[in-house]
């Protein structure tokens, strides 16, 4: 008896009430982030970025390398430490958002490919319609008389004509030609 019993909501079923959050929970714009990591995949892949990026190196090392030691800020001695750590945290944030950027255009050319295939399945489908249509077509218009066989039609009913106008003439001719000569 006391196996089947089960208290109300503790189950593994059954989902457990939220708890009030201190903070609220942060839920940044995918799409606004996608944005603004694809503006910035696009310029750290220009000949701008690489520019701004040797000049800086180049102030950092000479500044740290000619400046007097009081003034130096990350010495030669420590092999420029802190230049070293910059470009290794700016490498390591530029990867992932070069990577997500890079699954944006994916989604994105997947979307397109998607799309020309159904284009072009909608395209073939209207192609073989209009196949169809034109072999219909074709197939009506072998019982359609042609302007050939119209003509050729004509041209046998004339001599047919010209035929019984020569037999009816010739004898319709002879009464008259008699009635004219007695004259």
């Amino acid at each position: 008896m006391a196996e089947n019993y089960r208290p109300k909501g503790s189950g593994l079923d059954t989902p457990q009430e939220a708890k009030a959050r201190l903070l609220p929970r942060f839920t940044p714009n995918p799409d606004a982030f996608g944005t603004w990591t694809e503006n910035l995949a696009r310029f750290l892949g220009t000949p701008v970025f690489l520019l701004y990026m040797t000049v800086f190196v180049a102030l950092w090392l000479g500044w740290n390398t000619f400046a007097p030691e009081n003034l130096q800020f990350d010495p030669r001695s420590l092999n420029y430490t802190l230049l070293t750590l910059i470009l290794s945290l700016q490498a390591s944030y530029a990867a992932p958002l070069l990577l997500l950027a890079q699954n944006r255009q994916d989604d994105r050319d997947r979307v397109a490919l998607e799309q020309d295939r159904q284009q072009a399945a909608r395209n073939l489908s209207d192609t073989e319609y209009l196949n169809r249509e034109l072999a219909s077509v074709r197939i009506a218009l072998r019982e359609v008389a042609t302007r050939d066989f119209i003509r050729s039609e004509l041209r046998s009913l004339l001599e047919d004509l010209q035929a019984e106008d020569d037999e009816h003439g010739s004898e319709q001719r002879r009464p008259r030609e008699r009635a004219v000569g007695r004259k």
